[in-house]
């Protein structure tokens, strides 16, 4: 179902998905220093964490236990909302993830006195159907980064460490992480038509007016990038960056094309030989000609092994009871 008319989209909730170090934060708190959007600076982890956890809420009592835990955590302290204010409604009326998190954000939005909300969960971007189908009318807001640049800084992150593969390929299986992910958002989101939207990381950072302006299209809002930048919540004004020596060069703060110093020859002429179609396709020139892509056995196999380790995660988290035996919600999860 789509959003619909103008004077309905511009109320309609804006979930801002893609691979973690890609913008999302970016995008995220840009809208916050809009002014129209409630103002909560945290990951709601609900699809992606919360109801994997608790399962059907159509039960109470698991609506009860999600409660009972969600209150012991950062996700709910920074609500800004007192259990009293949500908690007859989510007893009474939720039934899905979706129900839960739009009447605790709408909650937000009373308390706040603003317009609408907004949700920025990376790997909710694995959920898009599952998503629209609770929030019908949802806009999906994708940014999509450089793979070379988003594998850099979530191996600078050691961010899929709990993965069973050596150290000196790490590099590679975040650049086939990012992969994997914008791949599966853009194929959800072509079922979406207008309620879905890519958005470049670099056109957003070489021309946020133009960029911003398509956005508000888009969600049915005036976005004037001067207005923000004078705002500046959070990663609006300091950047959100792996790379921390960067904020202290007079040169001033470039997260474009890190890969060109960060790689080696032979690390580039590996990952690209990996991901380089998905680069392509997405519009991105690869920096390895084409007779010296590693095109390895290694290569081969990591190719065949790691997306299929990727989704056989994914469908034990949602399919399985495991992710309900840990009754413990992460307080500080990493932002995107």
């Amino acid at each position: 179902m789509s959003a619909g008319p103008a004077q309905l989209r511009s109320k309609a909730p804006v979930f801002v998905l893609g691979c973690p170090r890609s913008g999302t934060t970016l995008v995220y708190y840009m809208l916050l220093s809009s002014g129209t959007f409630a103002n909560y600076r945290e990951e709601s982890n609900v699809f992606i964490q919360l109801m994997p956890r608790f399962g059907d809420l159509r039960r109470r009592n698991n609506r009860r236990k999600l409660l009972d835990l969600w209150y012991q955590t950062e996700l709910f302290t920074k609500t800004g909302l007192r259990p009293e204010q949500i908690e007859s409604r989510i007893l009474n009326e939720c039934r899905t993830a979706g129900d839960f998190l739009r009447i605790y954000m709408d909650e937000i939005v009373r308390n706040q006195g603003v317009q609408r909300w907004a949700e920025t969960t990376n790997e909710h971007i694995l959920l898009l159907p599952l998503i629209k189908g609770m929030i019908p009318d949802a806009l999906i807001l994708h940014v999509i980064r450089d793979g070379r640049d988003a594998a850099v800084s979530l191996d600078k992150l050691h961010w899929l460490s709990r993965y069973p593969w050596t150290p000196e390929h790490s590099l590679m299986v975040h650049g086939q992480y990012w992969e994997w992910l914008i791949r599966a958002g853009r194929e959800a989101g072509r079922q979406l038509g207008g309620d879905y939207m890519e958005i470049r990381f670099e056109e957003l950072v070489t021309d946020p007016h133009h960029t911003l302006a398509r956005v508000g299209d888009f969600i049915g809002q005036n976005l004037d990038y001067d207005q923000i930048r004078a705002a500046g919540v959070r990663s609006v004004k300091v950047p959100n960056t792996s790379f921390r020596s960067d904020l202290k060069q007079d040169a001033g703060f470039n997260p474009i094309g890190r890969w060109k110093s960060a790689c080696t020859p032979e690390q580039l002429a590996m990952l690209e030989g990996l991901i380089g179609s998905t680069l392509t396709e997405f519009g991105y020139t690869l920096g390895t000609p084409p007779e010296r892509l590693n095109n390895s056995f290694e290569v081969r196999r990591m190719r065949f092994l790691n997306p299929r380790l990727f989704s056989l995660k994914k469908w034990v988290r949602f399919h399985t009871p495991l992710m309900r035996l840990s009754r413990k919600i992460p307080e500080d999860l990493p932002s995107a």
